[in-house]
């Protein structure tokens, strides 16, 4: 009498094997966790490998397809990707200078004077961190002067052109907030000025005056706030909204054509 074995019912050990195999792939490749994070499932075959990099904001800034005029270097001259190396410099420097400065209206210019002479590239640092912030102010003009006389601006990418607008401004506060750090007599008499346009604004110039200052007068109070600002907040939010403005070039098709 022959035997007959169930349909569907593993044969040897191989099979079971395999079976098990594929078990744990499902559980391990094909979990909400991970289709979150990589929408072409596993790069095991080229095709998904191609997927998961042009998916990837990260690894593919621009979209899988651009018009040649974009790969020539007159169509932008590479200034929003300056300006973005430019913050690049300017956070590792920074960085390097919150190590060798306090924010305190008693030490801030004997900590600005011991970096220039005592500190080993000290003053390599700070010169560096001062002139890329002036470079990112005027790469940022000159870009935004590219996208508008190029009419990057117009529809489908009116809405990057405000984040653009927005970081901008971004960029001039911090370039302001920064002047008042180093408190030497410079620093405290352009301040001077920017307290008193901000005190004659409308209706809310002695309010606004007091959230940015910290009071009437310029003292350790606006030094906190200016170091805040600048080093935590603004260098924060500008991260984001460059990653927004990233995200929206490739979400609207890449840059705008020529006119």
């Amino acid at each position: 009498m022959a035997v007959t074995e169930e349909p569907g019912k593993p044969r040897n050990w191989q099979e079971r094997l395999q079976i098990l195999q594929d078990r744990l792939y499902d559980r391990l490749f094909h979990n909400f966790v991970w289709r979150s994070i990589f929408r072409s499932g596993y790069p095991n075959t080229p095709r998904s490998q191609m997927l998961v990099v042009a998916t990837n904001v990260f690894l593919h800034l621009h979209p899988t397809r651009i018009h040649r005029t974009h790969v020539k270097i007159t169509h932008t001259y590479c200034l929003g990707g300056l300006t973005f190396f430019m913050f690049i410099v300017l956070t590792v420097t920074g960085v390097l200078l919150m190590f060798y400065y306090v924010p305190s209206t008693e030490t801030a210019y004997q900590d600005i004077a011991a970096l220039h002479t005592n500190v080993k590239f000290g003053l390599l640092m700070r010169n560096l961190h001062r002139w890329t912030a002036h470079a990112m102010v005027i790469l940022v003009f000159l870009h935004m002067m590219r996208v508008f006389y190029t009419g990057a601006y117009k529809p489908p990418r009116e809405f990057n052109w405000v984040v653009g607008v927005t970081l901008l401004f971004l960029t001039l506060f911090l370039s302001f907030t920064g002047y008042l750090l180093p408190w030497d007599q410079l620093a405290i008499w352009a301040i001077t000025v920017g307290h008193g346009i901000a005190g004659s604004a409308p209706y809310l110039g002695d309010e606004g005056q007091f959230v940015l200052f910290g009071g009437f007068e310029i003292g350790q109070p606006a030094l906190i706030r200016f170091y805040t600002l600048h080093v935590l907040a603004l260098p924060l939010l500008a991260a984001i909204m460059m990653a927004v403005h990233f995200w929206r070039i490739r979400r609207d098709g890449g840059m705008a054509r020529p006119l």
